[in-house]
């Protein structure tokens, strides 16, 4: 989350209006994360969290967006649910922006990462996977494959230098990607972004899952990839056997991994790590004006990257495996 788009008091009042969700008792900017304006807006009912959507985000994919989310909350899984204005829409339009308010969340997202905290979040990834399934909408990950061929050729056909060894790392990734992807995994519906800071606990339980706006149909299995990705290293970029292990025991608890999944896991891992390599070069070489946070950092996913091919089976994931 973040804030890119200010607005004032006259036009959120007049905003808030469209909706009864009472009378607004105080209102500040979220400043994290890197895609979305995100506000916290407190009400004399409750508090909600405002979105004006930028970058990325296209208004044509909104409706799945907030459609998953009313659909996940009605099935027990905890989304944030988009609140419909006096009209009975939840999207609408706000300084010029697509925004939407959804329902706060409580709980606090983990600064420092457990195997207790890995394993929830494989219990919580997988019961998406079930939960979603029935959604009557579909997108297409705009951050697979062919994406990815698309941010390499706005980074090595940009005006800034990157560092030709980086440049090398992700030419032979994308070859090797492009021959190596697996074509016949079970798909659904995935989050694509489950980080820590999307996953908020409370007393060591999962009490909330936000920022679904990468959500997309694709391989169920690469989102356990990213998970492992975005969970299972440490702040050196070290890989965290029990915090791996945890997270695949946690997500076969509730949905068992078929062997071709688990066949597959290295490549997936892999991708996910390019994946993310890119968009945050990407973001590094072209900073949102007024963005409240500084880009992440792109070399972690390097690492990241650098370990997984050294990765031949799933077992290797494993605590128990040395």
């Amino acid at each position: 989350m973040a804030v890119y788009t200010e607005v004032t008091d006259q036009t959120l009042k007049e905003f808030v209006q469209q909706y009864e969700i009472g009378e607004i008792t105080s209102f500040k900017g979220i400043a994290e994360g890197v895609e979305n304006s995100n506000y916290l807006l407190k009400t004399t009912k409750e508090d909600f969290i405002l979105t004006l959507y930028e970058k990325r985000v296209e208004k044509k994919d909104l409706p799945f967006f907030l459609g998953l989310m009313e659909y996940l909350s009605e099935r027990s899984f905890p989304a944030p649910v988009p609140v419909r204005a006096k009209d009975g829409t939840t999207l609408r339009e706000l300084c010029g922006k697509p925004a939407a308010i959804c329902t706060f969340l409580e709980g606090m997202w983990p600064k420092k990462i457990t195997p207790r905290h890995c394993e929830k979040v494989g219990e919580a990834a997988a019961r998406l996977h079930l939960a979603s399934d029935g959604y009557n909408i579909s997108r297409p990950n705009a951050l697979g494959l062919a994406g990815w061929q698309q941010l390499y050729s706005t980074i090595v056909n940009g005006t800034k230098v990157v560092d030709e060894d980086i440049i090398k790392t992700i030419t032979q990734e994308l070859d090797f990607l492009k021959q190596s992807w697996p074509r016949d995994l079970p798909r659904g519906i995935i989050h694509a972004d489950l980080f820590p800071d999307n996953v908020f606990f409370k007393e060591n339980q999962i009490t909330g899952v936000i920022d679904f706006y990468f959500s997309c149909n694709d391989f169920l299995a690469y989102d356990v990839a990213i998970c492992l990705n975005a969970w299972c290293f440490d702040d050196k970029s070290q890989y965290r056997k029990d915090c791996g292990e945890a997270l695949l025991v946690g997500y076969n608890s509730v949905r068992k991994l078929e062997d071709k999944e688990e066949i597959s896991l290295p490549i997936l891992c892999r991708g996910a790590s390019l994946r993310f390599l890119l968009t945050r070069l990407h973001d590094l070489l072209h900073p949102m004006p007024g963005a409240l946070v500084n880009p992440k950092n792109p070399l972690d996913y390097m690492h990241r990257l650098s370990f997984h091919q050294r990765i031949s089976t799933a077992k290797e994931y494993l605590q128990s495996i040395t």
